[in-house]
């Protein structure tokens, strides 16, 4: 008989789950769901050209000037930039350090959660460490599809997490509650293009998105 990781007599927030040093996959089948790593073809809507390119340009004049070492300055000059360009092209709601509790195992706040209609993303930013960070993600991600009902069967919940220079996307299929963690990442600035064309994509109607 296979040990629990979680510990039922405790309450978990959801940075617990960064800091309990096991693999993903791991927590994600305790708390009832599946996983994979795979390529993903995700929605894209290319943003405008000279939108890139001007943000590129701040990003790389300003970023040496700036001393990044905390979560909430990364949050600040590398995600939120990003995050506002993205609410000002699909009109969603964001949200910031967004409480929510399904139960002792789910609850805690998010980053930002972006809201357009019935599409969701969760969005986590940390400081470093990419890896233990998408487990934090995955749970918020489990959480949202707890907290948000839905009777569409093709009704998906989408991520990402980053550390500032660097995202990683998933989307959990909620039907089958299994959840899938792309293998590409992204940089920024150098791939500013592709995180947009991917925020705006899951965001936007599905009649604009195409698949990458």
């Amino acid at each position: 008989m296979n040990k629990t990781i979680l510990k039922p007599d405790r309450k978990y927030t959801f940075s617990d789950y960064f800091e309990l040093n096991r693999l993903p996959e791991e927590i994600v089948v305790e708390l009832g769901y599946t996983m994979q790593t795979e390529v993903l073809q995700l929605p894209r809507v290319p943003p405008e050209a000279s939108v890139v390119t001007a943000m590129q340009k701040s990003f790389n004049s300003t970023l040496p000037l700036i001393k990044l070492n905390s979560e909430i300055g990364k949050r600040e000059f590398l995600v939120a930039p990003v995050l506002i360009e993205v609410v000002r092209r699909t009109r969603a709601s964001l949200f910031s350090d967004y409480s929510i509790e399904v139960n002792n195992q789910l609850s805690g706040s998010l980053d930002y959660l972006l809201r357009a209609g019935r599409k969701l993303v969760v969005i986590e930013a940390k400081k470093s460490d990419l890896e233990k960070g998408f487990t934090q993600l995955a749970v918020e991600m489990i959480a949202v599809d707890q907290y948000y009902e839905s009777d569409d069967p093709a009704a998906e919940v989408y991520g990402a997490v980053t550390v500032g220079e660097l995202w990683r996307f998933a989307v959990l299929e909620r039907p089958a509650k299994h959840l899938l963690r792309d293998l590409s990442t992204y940089r920024v600035p150098e791939d500013l293009n592709d995180v947009l064309s991917i925020l705006l994509g899951i965001l936007q109607p599905a009649a604009v998105a195409v698949a990458a």
